[in-house]
């Protein structure tokens, strides 16, 4: 269909003031047809997880997500719907039906499409769209790579499909990072990884924590990867000969490099599954070794820790932490790392805290990882548990008053 056609679609449709718009989130975003869309309807609801920058800021758009990105965060506009990752598609079939779907597709190959880097909670989308009669609208593209798993489509489900031939993001060179910076993320790199055996099943995320993580596991034999995401660290394993042949890679979504990207296209060693898979936690809990890692902006001397809070304002969202965290907790095995910086350096405070002033995102994993040291989590009494956070985790120049709020709260 031409872009005309497309737009002619949509008008002709009449879709309500607040039809929900769901398109692929992340780094697949169907441009094109995402400002056709915009073109055409004076007003609706843009629904998309992590969504980058670039997107309609305009009266009459209204946002809504379970975990916000740079496009949609600080917006007046903005829904938040807390929710865990794995939870996001039952929504689609209860409270937050969809009108319209926008993704993002490879080209066809025998018959079908692909949603190539970009699964994730797509399939329960689209399922949902073609209950509830909506269009579902495909942006072709011949650089989407071509991936195996849940996201093959045939042809026929789209009500109109748009071919482009376009590159996708890849992720900006980092440049101008403080050394200080850099040394504590090789610090808590090489104590994560530390913990990690041959044959242990990684959860990949991407950042310089992550990515330091990644150089320390090189070294190591038949790893797998159970992964909401993953990124150019996949490579460097795969390069090192770290990876289990035999082992299928899986994952929701991946965010990389052009290289990374050619790797995946047609590769039958990985699969990309939908959400409901690749987050559960009996799933996860079923491989060996499941070594999650995860991040946070502040942690607790009860070890609970706010991933997604900034002065009670929504910052990010659950994402997939609570599912990892209770997965790999539960696998034979296995553990979760809560992995950070001691010290904001922009806010200048400790990110170990007291006691959480924002909500919950989760809590309790095997062990918190800073640049300062391990604080072993999982299985020791609380106040042993808070003078590890204060002695191995804790910035020295915030321990003495950590040591004084414990006192306060009776874990001394």
């Amino acid at each position: 269909m031409s872009e005309s056609q497309i737009k002619a679609l949509l008008e002709s449709r009449r879709l309500p003031d607040d039809a929900r718009v769901i398109m692929s989130g992340n780094q697949a975003v169907p441009w094109r047809l995402l400002h056709l869309l915009d073109e055409t309807l004076p007003t609706y609801r843009l629904s998309g997880l992590n969504a980058p920058q670039g997107l309609p800021r305009r009266d009459g758009v209204t946002y809504e997500t379970s975990f916000v990105g740079a496009g949609m965060r600080g917006s007046a506009r903005l829904v938040y719907i807390p929710a865990r990752l794995s939870m996001v598609p039952i929504l689609f079939g209860t409270t937050r039906k969809p009108e319209v779907l926008l993704i993002h597709t490879s080209t066809p190959r025998n018959g079908k499409v692909s949603l190539g880097v970009e699964v994730n909670i797509l399939p329960a989308a689209i399922e949902a769209c073609r209950k509830g009669g909506g269009l579902i609208i495909a942006q072709m593209n011949r650089q989407m790579p071509y991936t195996f798993g849940d996201g093959e489509y045939d042809t026929d489900i789209f009500d109109a499909m748009l071919e482009v031939d376009e590159p996708l993001p890849t992720p900006p060179a980092r440049t101008g990072q403080a050394p200080d910076a850099a040394q504590s993320a090789m610090k808590i790199g090489e104590r994560v990884s530390s913990r990690v055996q041959n044959g242990a099943t990684m959860q990949l995320g991407i950042g310089e924590v992550p990515d330091a993580v990644l150089q320390g596991l090189t070294g190591l034999k038949n790893l797998g990867v159970w992964s909401e995401m993953f990124s150019d660290g996949v490579l460097s394993l795969l390069h090192a000969g770290a990876l289990d042949p035999d082992r299928k890679i899986i994952s929701s979504f991946a965010f990389g490099s052009e290289e990374l990207y050619r790797w995946m296209d047609g590769n039958d060693q990985i699969r990309m599954l939908r959400t409901e898979t690749t987050n559960a936690p009996t799933e996860i809990s079923k491989q060996p070794g499941m070594t999650s890692v995860n991040t946070a902006l502040q942690v607790d001397l009860f070890a609970q820790a706010n991933a997604s809070r900034i002065g009670a304002r929504i910052f990010s969202g659950f994402g997939g932490q609570t599912d990892f965290i209770v997965g790999a907790l539960h696998a034979p095995g296995g553990q979760a790392i809560m992995a950070l910086r001691s010290w904001h350096p922009k806010a200048q405070v400790s990110t170990i805290v007291p006691i959480l002033r924002e909500p919950t995102t989760s809590f309790q994993p095997t062990a918190v990882v800073t640049e300062q040291g391990t604080a072993e989590i999982l299985g020791y009494d609380e106040k042993r548990q808070a003078a590890m956070l204060i002695e191995h985790a804790a910035h020295p120049n915030a321990r003495e008053h950590l040591w004084y709020e414990a006192r306060k709260l009776g874990l001394t």
